[in-house]
């Protein structure tokens, strides 16, 4: 039996248990870790030496799975019935738990690091994304990779009575609010919000309730470490005398060049602005040939320059960082709080249903929409998402957008992150279904990208919502926010819209969208060691008056949603019915509601839970058709209601007429004419149309029909002499005589 030990703190009112020793044995480190009844376990692992000779970049890679057996569920499909690629969602969480990791890996590393959250059971109540990100930093922190955790994260809401730590879902939805945070209490690194036009001053309080309630996940890892912990391996000192060798080499080759890239940088970048991201990129190419010769003037020999043209990235940011700390210059001119130029239009296509075109600055995207049926929903299937989707954004970057050349292979994850980050943006501004049912696409494309082309697409998303008509409550608009500081944080500047070379070591990503009113969503990375909460009040303070700016150009495009919809797009009629009656109008197998889609040539016809019948169609005729024969199906009989029928069956005492689909009463002889009728088939036969009063429906439930109390029929001639062979007050047959 393995050597399990448990650890365990209360932490908003629940059990945090942290459980080591009884799986993943051969992982760097491993936990379990468990909130209610929802368990996550966590790995993380490094490659004994470097995988991939050559890299640029810090090779963590990040995996979160999702198990349905958690959720004791098994795939909806009828043919495959395992796990499949991951969700949206499932590489949502991935991206959350990375940009909460990754600043505290030393990112000169090159040996492969893997952490990967894989879900064993899930409540329905506690959302294991949080437990998938305190795992991660336990298992880092336990292990023998060099990391500078632990981190912990929380989740706020609020209600009525104030803030709520780690809400269940039902509270969440519930909650104009839902925020997280990662960092310990005294700096942030990744923060995650949805809102529902939150006001900044709330949102502030919500950051300062988190932070302090980041405290006990940070207490409970390090007694796990404290017990278990490995010794952390050294990865960066040189293994061999030939790396020792080259270490050397490349800190002379280095201390030669900065001062000479420092000069140059100044001369190339901050002489004259540069205003492009293409001038920039030219003067970086410039640095590095002047830098070669300079290098081989002072006897570097050509292996290597290498060395010092590497650094010329770095020498470059910390610049840039340092002109904007000491003396409040950006590259290009702009001041420290100022947007770049910003353009937006409308109705840039011919036959789509909506588009919005955005630019601010180099940042150019297209954003259409598509308005669907009902029935166009998108389907989840995941292990916490099940239902229906009715509002999605999807996001294409494109390689030209960046002036690259690369294989097009689908949406990866940081696609789908910012577009998902546009979409929850939106969402709460999208008008409820029962006020415009249809389900709507949006799909914004990068054209040209120089800086948060995610908050490109919340412009221009929101643009060809309006354009398309769609009665968005208020118009939406996203600002990224960056920062320029030194390593120890000690000294630090908040940029407005951010752009390339801003992007880099001390900097951080912090983009707000919101309305006029509040915000609606929140994505922050940093490169640094974390954000105070002085940067986090300096930055969310100053993006409002970024975001409103923006609004005003967004606005002066198109003021509100247009009043009418695209004359392509199809239009959706809507009808209540009783629930007790969705079965009538279905009809076996479906038979019914098919019948009307075929005869009428409606597009769709589709009816929730609640008897909410919706027509979609390109065409007003056919959808008045389908909807007068759904209401004529759920319509109840009137008694002094004239109907036009059909006789549908001829019986010796009178004739059975259908008044509505399915519905059908008796006209007695006696109520035939106005004048005596010796026989039904003197009036009428099987498939005539007559005018009827239904003047009564008897104690069975039985119409009785009139057609000489109807007006508008049209007899034979009046018979000579003779009496009714039945009374006329005599409504059934007569009794047959006895043998």
């Amino acid at each position: 039996m393995p050597n399990v030990q448990k650890f365990s703190r209360n932490w908003g009112g629940k059990e945090l248990t942290i459980e080591v020793g009884r799986y993943a044995s051969a992982a760097g480190g491993a936990c379990t870790i468990q909130y209610g009844d929802t368990v996550v376990l966590a790995t993380a692992t490094m490659s004994k030496e470097i995988q991939r000779e050559g890299l640029d970049f810090f090779p963590l890679m990040v995996e979160y799975e999702e198990k349905l057996y958690a959720a004791g569920r098994i795939k909806g499909s009828r043919f495959i019935k395992k796990e499949g690629r991951p969700t949206d969602e499932a590489m949502l969480v991935a991206r959350y738990i990375d940009r909460a990791i990754r600043p505290l890996f030393n990112q000169k590393m090159r040996n492969d690091v893997q952490v990967i959250a894989t879900v064993l059971a899930f409540d329905g109540e506690n959302d294991p994304d949080i437990l998938a990100l305190i795992g991660a930093s336990c298992a880092l922190t336990i292990s023998d990779i060099p990391w500078n955790g632990p981190l912990s994260v929380a989740r706020a809401s609020n209600n009525e009575s104030g803030f709520i730590l780690n809400p269940t879902y039902v509270e969440r939805e519930a909650s104009a609010l839902d925020l997280s945070v990662a960092g310990t209490p005294e700096r942030i690194l990744m923060v995650e919000a949805g809102c529902n036009e939150v006001p900044e001053d709330l949102m502030l309080q919500a950051f300062e309730y988190l932070e302090k309630n980041l405290a006990t996940p940070i207490e409970l890892i390090q007694e796990v470490q404290k017990a278990v912990g490995k010794t952390k391996v050294d990865v960066m000192s040189p293994k061999n005398e030939d790396e020792k060798v080259k270490q050397v080499a490349r800190e002379r080759v280095v201390a030669i060049a900065r001062p000479f890239c420092e000069k140059r940088v100044t001369e190339l970048f901050f002489g004259a602005p540069k205003a492009t991201k293409t001038e920039r990129a030219m003067a970086k190419s410039q640095l590095k040939t002047e830098l070669k010769g300079f290098l081989l003037e002072q006897g570097v020999l050509p292996e290597e320059l290498k060395y010092g043209t590497d650094a010329v990235g770095d020498f470059v940011e910390e610049q840039v960082t340092n002109q904007i700390i000491e003396n409040g210059k950006r590259v290009d001119g702009r001041g420290l709080d100022e947007i770049r130029s910003l353009f937006a239009e409308v109705a840039v296509l011919p036959r789509v249903h909506g588009t919005g075109h955005f630019m601010r600055g180099e940042t150019q995207v297209l954003s259409a929409v598509t308005l669907g049926a009902p029935g166009d929903e998108q389907t989840l299937d995941g292990m916490e998402l099940v239902g229906k989707r009715r509002f999605f954004h999807h996001y294409n970057f494109p390689p030209y957008s960046v002036g690259e050349v690369k294989p097009m292979r689908g949406p990866g994850r940081r696609e789908i992150g910012h577009g998902a980050l546009a979409e929850k943006a939106l969402e709460k501004m999208i008008p409820v279904k029962e006020d415009f049912p249809y389900t709507i696409r949006v799909v914004s494309e990068v054209l040209g990208s120089n800086g948060s082309s995610s908050m490109g697409s919340t412009c221009g998303a929101t643009l060809a919502l309006m354009d398309a008509g769609v009665p968005i409550k208020q118009p939406v608009a996203g600002i990224a926010m960056g920062l320029a500081s030194t390593p120890d944080m000690k000294k630090w500047k908040v940029i407005t819209d951010l752009q390339d070379l801003e992007d880099g070591e001390g900097g951080m990503d912090f983009k707000i969208t919101g309305t006029k009113n509040g915000i609606t969503a929140i994505q922050l990375d940093t490169k640094t060691i974390g954000l105070t909460h002085d940067i986090i009040v300096e930055t969310i303070t100053r993006a409002k008056t970024a975001r409103l700016k923006v609004l005003d150009v967004m606005l002066a495009a198109l003021p509100a949603p247009r009043a009418e919809l695209s004359q392509y797009a199809p239009r959706i009629t809507t009808l209540q019915i009783d629930p007790s009656m969705i079965g009538g109008v279905i009809g076996p197998g479906g038979k019914v509601i098919n019948e009307i889609i075929d005869t009428t040539g409606v597009t769709s016809i589709d009816i929730d839970d609640n008897g909410l019948v919706m027509i979609t169609s390109l065409s007003a005729e056919a959808a008045e058709k389908a909807y007068a024969w759904v209401k004529s199906l759920v319509a109840m009989p009137e008694v002094g209601t004239i109907y036009e029928g059909k006789v549908t069956k001829m019986m010796d005492f009178g004739a059975f007429v259908e008044i509505m689909p399915k519905k059908e009463g008796l006209v007695h002889v006696s109520e035939m004419a106005p004048y005596r009728v010796g026989s039904p088939s003197d009036i009428v036969k099987v498939g005539d149309k007559v005018k009827v009063k239904l003047f009564e429906i008897d104690s069975q439930g039985r119409l009785n029909l009139s057609m000489k109390q109807a007006p508008g029929n049209v007899y034979p001639e009046k018979p000579a002499g003779g009496a009714s062979s039945v009374p006329s007050g005599d409504r059934r047959p007569p009794a047959r005589p006895r043998h």
